[in-house]
């Protein structure tokens, strides 16, 4: 809804008199809103966005478009668009009803075109989006994009914002190698966990990270240390030498959350993950 002003001014005998100030709204006939339906994301997922508009005025809006800057930002001289949409993905629904699928152009913004909403209906745009090399993945990022709509009967653009935000969870892989290849019988053979996170927080003790292996060949009177420092049976871990079956204590095991740097010149995201390593050594 948009308020005006207006004020009379009356002359006389060179003599002014204003009048009061009077203040009108004009009730505007078309409204829309934007959602993601699910507002995280992480590196190369998807965020499926829904953009409703309504038209409560009693004409039909014709050549109506609605361009979405699918997260544009600004990096110094250059603008970079962290969202790339999914060709193919658009639906378009008028009072809930599917209709065939609108002119769709996607570089750099999303711009879909050639639609016709009648006066007291609404519509529904759904379309998914991929996260692309030029999105922060930080926990104190975000991606803001901002749809625009424009049409025959719509004075002024109508916006509508959705903003959403990297999953904040330890994204955890585990690497594991042997050696030495081939190794002597009643040699010793050392395991070698590599833990990495790619999240951008830490795994901590409460999440409750643990390590199993069932070693075969079964090795006896092992060590384990974890990042060079040496852990204590049935303190940090439990051995069955009988099966060798080897477990961590819950929560033991901690890894440091990523680091996410941006190339100054192309603008794309690099991920260092954080890393912890598991070494387990003994006897064959």
């Amino acid at each position: 809804m948009a308020q005006f002003t207006n004020q009379a001014q009356l002359s006389y005998n060179n003599t002014v008199v204003n009048s009061n100030v009077v203040v009108g709204e004009i009730l505007e006939g078309v409204s829309a809103d934007k959602t993601a339906v699910v507002n995280t994301y992480s590196a190369d997922s998807t965020v499926t966005y829904v953009i409703s508009i309504v038209n409560s005025g009693n004409t039909a809006i014709s050549n109506l478009t609605v361009t979405d800057d699918l997260g544009a930002y600004e990096q110094g001289t250059e603008t970079r668009t962290p969202l790339s949409y999914v060709d193919g993905s658009i639906r378009l629904f008028v009072n809930g009803v599917l209709q065939a699928a609108p002119v769709v152009t996607s570089e750099p913004a999303l711009v879909v075109s050639g639609i016709t909403l009648p006066a007291n209906s609404n519509l529904l745009l759904v379309y998914t989006a991929e996260v692309n090399e030029f999105a922060p993945l930080g926990a104190d990022d975000s991606i803001v994009n901002t749809a625009t709509v424009t049409g025959n009967g719509i004075s002024t653009p109508i916006t509508a914002t959705e903003t959403v935000t990297p999953i904040e969870k330890p994204q955890l892989r585990i690497t594991k190698s042997v050696e030495p290849v081939p190794v002597s019988e009643n040699g010793t053979l050392t395991y070698r966990f590599v833990i990495e996170n790619f999240g951008n927080v830490a795994a901590t003790a409460e999440d409750n990270v643990a390590l199993s292996d069932l070693f075969d060949p079964i090795l006896s009177d092992i060590t384990v240390s974890l990042d060079g420092t040496t852990w204590t049976e049935g303190v940090q871990y439990n051995y069955n030498e009988a099966t060798g079956q080897l477990n961590t204590v819950l929560g033991q095991i901690t890894v440091p959350a990523a680091t996410y740097t941006q190339d100054i010149a192309t603008g794309v995201w690099s991920i260092t993950p954080g890393v912890t390593v598991l070494t387990v050594s003994g006897t064959v």
